[in-house]
């Protein structure tokens, strides 16, 4: 079996029961609803009961072996508990107890929720779905993200701008953020800049997915869009996580000249697009500031994250068994400030999260939480290389997508936010329910 016939093989299956049938679905409405984060976790919620209550009666009428096969069983609920436990180690002496608490409590509903994934690519019909729903998605978000490149407005945001003007009488943005706005947002509006984060990380579903259907013509022009948009999107990070997600999507596909050819046609296009977009300019300008040499200059190119970096080792410093709380960051900034004079790149207030993955986990968790998460990677490493080749296909776009999402040598958004958390958590279960699906492996 083929790296792409993964994503389109449909072959009949029997009936496996009301959460097999109705998991796709769940799976690309959270998604979708994502630029409405508060709609998008009202429907993970409620997921993740529907499957606790299907679950439950389906293990009274005899067995939910049919809907995943024992190893999906296992490596989800593995990767769960390795991003779970350290919360729940960190809120014994945490920051903010009653914060840490709540996180603990919260973070339990993944579970269910990470089961009702995996069910949703656990056959290659589900999957088929799943996946290409997926791949919609991401298409539907960078083609409007590029009309408003063109036209100055997001007609999806737009459409949902005007729907909460007539349910509440007031829209999804204040004015000052509409007005300050300084880069692309596509549909998730100027108030919520996550637009380049969140469409490098799932871009890998649909470059998989034009790959196999148009070839590599079909790749290079899904790139090519993609790539315009996340330049515009003024996601340094970003460009970072998408170098990757090309590297791994398009290497069999299209080898290592033809990568190196689309790397090349990148930083020419990001120069056509800095000469004609004075806030492509201003963030190529500041990210030079870095070759300065100095530490204030590094800063400012960083837009504050050596700042936040160093206050995060600090906390490492005073709290290195297990940190200070998930979410606990913001409380513990301002006796770690390493420069509380100073006037922060990011504007009035503390930094909210340590804006990088290892420093994240050591400083929120310490180190006992760092090795859980390491325990978990192990677990989806050693899956990955007792796999089989075909098995390996069919997950190769949650694999990508999770891979360039915990990126190391990366900035991120809070991986223990409800926003992050829950995209991650959903990236791990898609790569072990596709994973260890129990189908022949040729």
């Amino acid at each position: 079996m083929s790296m792409q016939n993964s994503l389109v093989d449909r072959p009949i299956v029997k009936n496996d029961g009301l959460p097999g049938r109705w998991a796709p679905v769940w799976v690309i409405a959270y998604v979708a609803l994502w630029p409405l984060p508060g709609i998008a976790e009202a429907v993970l919620v409620l997921g993740a009961l529907f499957t606790v209550v299907r679950l439950l009666l389906l293990r009274l009428r005899g067995g939910i072996g049919a809907l995943l096969s024992v190893p999906a069983w296992a490596l989800t609920s593995v990767l769960f508990f390795a991003y779970w436990l350290p919360q729940l180690l960190s809120a014994l002496d945490a920051a903010d107890p009653g914060r840490a608490w709540s996180k603990v409590a919260g973070g339990l509903r993944y579970l269910p929720f990470m089961w009702l994934v995996a069910i949703a690519v656990a056959t290659p019909q589900r999957r088929g779905t799943t996946f290409a729903g997926l791949a919609v998605v991401v298409a539907l978000w960078t083609l409007d993200a590029l009309a408003q490149g063109l036209g100055g407005t997001s007609p999806l945001f737009w459409s949902l701008d005007q729907l909460k003007w007539l349910i509440s009488g007031h829209g999804l943005c204040s004015p000052q953020e509409m007005a300050q706005v300084d880069r692309l947002a596509g549909i998730f509006g100027p108030c919520n800049l996550k637009l380049g984060q969140v469409l490098a990380s799932i871009s890998p579903f649909l470059l998989f997915f034009v790959g196999y259907r148009w070839g590599r013509l079909g790749w290079f022009l899904a790139a090519a869009v993609v790539g315009v948009v996340l330049v515009l999107a003024g996601s340094r990070a970003s460009l970072i996580t998408y170098a990757l997600v090309l590297l791994l999507s398009g290497w069999r596909l299209i080898g290592a000249k033809g990568l190196a050819l689309t790397l090349l046609a990148g930083v020419l296009g990001t120069a056509a697009l800095a000469g004609l977009s004075p806030q492509v300019r201003e963030r190529v300008a500041r990210t030079t500031l870095a070759l300065s040499g100095d530490s204030s200059g590094v800063n400012a190119a960083l837009s504050g994250r050596s700042q936040i970096w160093g206050a995060a080792l600090c906390m490492v410093r005073e709290h290195p068994v297990n940190g200070v709380g998930a979410r606990g960051f913001r409380e513990a900034y301002p006796d770690c400030d390493p420069a509380p004079q100073q006037a922060p790149s990011w504007g009035e207030g503390p930094a909210l999260h340590a804006h990088q993955i290892v420093l994240e986990i050591l400083a929120e968790t310490g180190v006992l939480g760092l090795l859980l998460w390491l325990a978990g990677a192990a677990m989806a490493l050693r899956a990955w290389a007792f796999a089989a080749p075909a098995a390996r296909d069919r997950a190769r776009p949650a694999a990508v997508a999770l891979l360039v999402t915990v990126f190391p040598f990366n900035t991120h958004l809070a991986f223990y936010s409800a926003f992050w958390g829950g995209l991650t958590i959903l990236l791990a279960a898609l790569y072990a329910g596709a994973l260890l699906a129990e189908e022949p492996d040729n």
